[in-house]
């Protein structure tokens, strides 16, 4: 028998603002001195809110000065 397994994202469990402020309290509290860890926490909440491409709605189109 073959298992089968489903890909696990963050940003499916992330549903509500209740939701995100309890895993954004869990990130910092396990590792808020790391900010790739925070970074990737906000990328979490970006995907579950569909942020993707917001930064090209920004001024300055996401480009750095």
């Amino acid at each position: 028998m073959e298992v089968k397994f489903s890909r696990y994202d963050t940003a499916d469990y992330l549903k509500t603002e209740d939701d995100i402020a309890a895993y954004i309290e869990a990130v910092m509290e396990e590792g808020g001195d790391d900010p790739a860890y925070v970074a990737r926490a906000l990328g979490d909440v970006a995907r579950a809110r569909n942020l993707r491409g917001l930064d090209k709605t920004l001024p300055g189109g996401g480009k750095q000065s």
